[in-house]
């Protein structure tokens, strides 16, 4: 048992790492919103979702508001290839690269400045995957409570790419889909040899 005073007034030297934790935890939400947001109008624009207000999309105006300051600039200079927003894709990398080189900056992290672009790189596949995860559970939600509606409809488009190959292979047991279960595995799998291969690319 911790003594009371102990737990009152822990050591001085827990200060800067908790300090850390701290900033390290607000510039994850914030680049996780931000940055989850501008590969979700990467995806939606590839899958053809519009995003204009007109179109009814429950999601556009929340998007653009988040991504329209980092993204529209970039489009200037970066042009899209086929139906890829590639602004999209870059804003998204420079808000992970600014998130490590801020921890970096502040001496939070033990790394090169290679090191730094390496971890920019795969936190946008790692955000990516977590958005995918995201929307499947919220897919999963929805599906139970069987609404209609205009967000039902493009959760269901937003994740119908992955789910469809699956649902090839995997029949309905007792007429229950199973593979949003199988596609939630596969998220978890891809995110445990995410993290596997970033380590040796850091070993490098």
């Amino acid at each position: 048992m911790i003594p009371q005073v102990f737990a009152l007034n822990p050591p001085a030297v827990h200060a800067p790492f908790m300090i850390y934790q701290i900033i390290s935890l607000l510039l994850e939400v914030a680049i996780g919103l931000v940055g989850g947001a501008c590969l979700l109008r990467l995806y939606m624009q590839y899958l053809g979702i519009s995003l204009a207000a007109r179109s009814g999309n429950p999601l556009g105006t929340f998007i653009f508001a988040l991504t329209d300051w980092i993204v529209l600039p970039l489009r200037r200079l970066v042009p899209s290839a086929g139906k890829w927003d590639m602004a999209s894709l870059l804003a998204a990398l420079l808000l992970e690269l600014a998130q490590f080189s801020i921890l970096w900056v502040i001496g939070a992290m033990a790394a090169s400045a290679g090191q730094v672009v390496i971890l920019a790189i795969f936190g946008v596949v790692r955000l990516a995957l977590s958005a995918m995860t995201g929307l499947l559970i919220v897919y999963v939600v929805l599906s139970w409570v069987q609404t209609s509606s205009v967000f039902t409809t493009i959760i269901e488009r937003l994740c119908a790419p992955p789910l469809t190959p699956l649902r090839k292979i995997i029949p309905l047991v007792g007429g229950i889909d199973l593979s949003p279960l199988a596609l939630l595995i596969l998220l978890q799998v891809g995110a445990i040899l995410l993290g596997g291969m970033q380590a040796a690319a850091l070993r490098m």
